[in-house]
């Protein structure tokens, strides 16, 4: 991956850390709410071996509360901009599906897009993401934040999921975009059992033969299988990523770096 010039290799895996800036994220809402705050956590992240810190700023959780093209601009720059300054070695993923936001992003040195929709919410998005020549984290889902969770009827989901990254894959490729990773995207218009599923065969999306990114962390899969709660599922999300790890995950995105991290070099130890 390149990365605003900087070279990313993923023959050994990488963490993605979390950074939500939204009041309603289903577990860490309205905890980053200061500067000092953003500091904090990012340090720590960075210090705990995270590659990429993923910002978020509007809440994707069903049925998340409805955030304007303005307000998620007004909150995400000011956040770049204080990382960068702080923390100048810093790669930035944007968590987001609106064109104009990444463009803002990127502009202000954000060195990766993180869409949920793969372009199905913007018509523009991978234009954009061509245009400014970085790497594009295309995520599979069905409809919107509000409507996902009736969009889960599926012939086959694997192969119904594998047709729909073929399709949104070419059409990366045909635009110019040369680093595109793929995110199954767990808890994304699929039940808990669909979830599970697509864990299970995991490794089937290699056949695409790009990096796939595994995003499980304190997801409901876990917490509601085990009878818990999002803070309690940090053991089920270790379990979670050493299992993605295992079926060939390059990236983990997470909220908890140094577990994911120690996952990955216990896995690394087995198999050198």
């Amino acid at each position: 991956m390149n990365c605003k010039g900087t070279l990313i290799d993923l023959t050994t895996p990488k963490v993605m850390g979390i950074l939500n800036i939204t009041p309603d994220s289903f577990y860490d809402g309205g905890r980053n709410d200061s500067e000092q705050a953003i500091i904090d956590k990012v340090k720590q992240m960075l210090d705990e071996g995270a590659t990429f810190i993923d910002i978020g700023a509007y809440s994707s959780k069903p049925n998340a509360e409805f955030v304007s093209e303005a307000e998620e601009i007004g909150r995400i720059i000011p956040v770049i901009d204080l990382l960068i300054k702080v923390f100048p070695e810093i790669i930035i993923s944007v968590d987001t599906f609106r064109s104009e936001v990444a463009k803002a992003a990127i502009e202000h040195g954000a060195a990766i897009i993180n869409d949920i929709a793969a372009g199905g919410l913007d018509n523009k998005m991978m234009e954009t993401v061509a245009k400014y020549n970085v790497p594009y984290i295309m995520m599979h889902m069905r409809g919107n934040p509000k409507t996902m969770q009736s969009l889960t009827q599926y012939d086959d989901i694997i192969k119904d999921m594998l047709y729909y990254f073929s399709e949104k894959v070419n059409c990366a490729r045909s635009l110019g975009i040369n680093d595109i990773i793929i995110d199954p995207g767990f808890g994304f218009a699929k039940t808990t059992e669909q979830n599970f599923e697509v864990m299970n065969k995991l490794e089937l999306f290699q056949m695409l033969e790009l990096p796939i990114l595994s995003g499980i962390s304190r997801k409901s899969m876990i917490y509601k299988t085990l009878g818990t709660t999002p803070q309690e599922s940090l053991n089920g999300t270790t379990v979670l990523n050493t299992i993605s790890l295992l079926k060939g995950a390059k990236i983990l995105r997470v909220h908890d770096v140094k577990e994911a991290v120690e996952a990955i070099k216990l896995c690394n130890a087995v198999y050198s």
